[in-house]
């Protein structure tokens, strides 16, 4: 019993020793394998910044230029593990790595299928989008400003303020509409007239009100006009279209939209045409012959006679 407890002992420190003396040999390939690492990180980073400055100056995306930029210095950091490991004398482990990536592809295909779709989407969107950097888009339900682009989302910044992280699968699957991308945008607006006004000249009214807003646009692409839109209860609709500049969409646009309506208001009643509310017409119906209502001489104000 003594022997075999002694052989054990024996057994167990002879392990001992030689996972020490390997471990003492394998020093130098565990150093130069860390030093590899942290070259990698630093060389990686570095082109990561380089590249990122290189394309950025050539194409003037700077969503591209930072897109990339991340994906070589991953690249990079990744190689430098593998390097690393076989350094290290771990070169059964790269390999080990590789071959468990291999053989799970389709199990991590399933379990990962979102993210991969989002890095797919993220990489045709570097070279192919709809949008740059601080364009105003409608993705979805979603509107704001563009402020990045990353490997799984895009971000937008809302107009209140709210941070939104849209999927790029999203982004690339749903319809997104540009607001900015050529700097014009068209609002419109209705104002109602009498039916007793000339409608040709409130409509050359309103023309000229448009022109005395510095911030409305009007070239050979872009025109400004006024339409008859509708005819309503008590009154005749006109429908205002005018131009705009969107590079800055927030507060401009708005305050643009806002002065226009009130010139316009202000040029037709300068005119003397006639803005009139909707009629209402009140039919009473039964045996009643007197209307229940009698105007107060002294005050001038109708009262319930009942």
């Amino acid at each position: 019993m003594q022997n075999s407890v002694s052989l054990e002992a024996e057994s167990i420190s002879e392990a001992f020793q030689k996972f020490y003396r390997n471990f003492i040999d394998q020093l130098p390939g565990i150093g130069l394998g860390l030093l590899i690492i942290i070259l990698g990180v630093l060389i990686g980073i570095w082109m990561g910044k380089f590249f990122t400055r290189r394309i950025s100056s050539r194409t003037s995306d700077p969503l591209m230029s930072r897109f990339l930029g991340k994906a070589i210095r991953f690249l990079i950091i990744i190689t430098a593990i593998m390097l690393a490991l076989k350094a290290a004398g771990l070169g059964g482990i790269a390999t080990g790595i590789l071959t468990a990536a291999g053989a799970s592809a389709v199990v991590l295909g399933f379990a990962f299928k979102d993210i991969g779709e989002n890095f797919i989407s993220g990489i045709i969107l570097a070279f192919n989008r709809p949008f740059d950097v601080n364009d105003t888009v409608e993705i979805g339900e979603n509107f704001g400003k563009v402020k990045a682009l990353e490997f799984r989302y895009t971000k937008l910044k809302t107009f209140d303020g709210k941070d939104v992280y849209i999927p790029n699968s999203d982004v690339l699957t749903k319809p997104v509409t540009n607001y900015t991308e050529d700097g014009f945008f068209r609002w419109s607006f209705n104002v109602g007239i009498a039916y007793e006004d000339d409608i040709a000249g409130a409509k050359e009214t309103i023309s000229r009100a448009l022109e005395l807003e510095p911030m409305v646009i009007e070239d050979e692409e872009h025109r400004n006009f006024v339409v008859e839109d509708e005819l309503a209860t008590s009154t005749i609709i006109l429908k205002v279209y005018f131009w705009v500049d969107t590079k800055d969409f927030r507060m401009q646009a708005m305050k643009t939209k806002g002065n226009v309506v009130r010139t316009v208001k202000e040029a037709l009643m300068k005119d003397g045409y006639y803005l009139p509310a909707d009629i209402q017409e009140i039919k009473i119906y039964g045996k009643e012959k007197d209307f229940p209502v009698r105007l107060d001489q002294n005050s001038g104000n109708k009262t319930d006679k009942s």
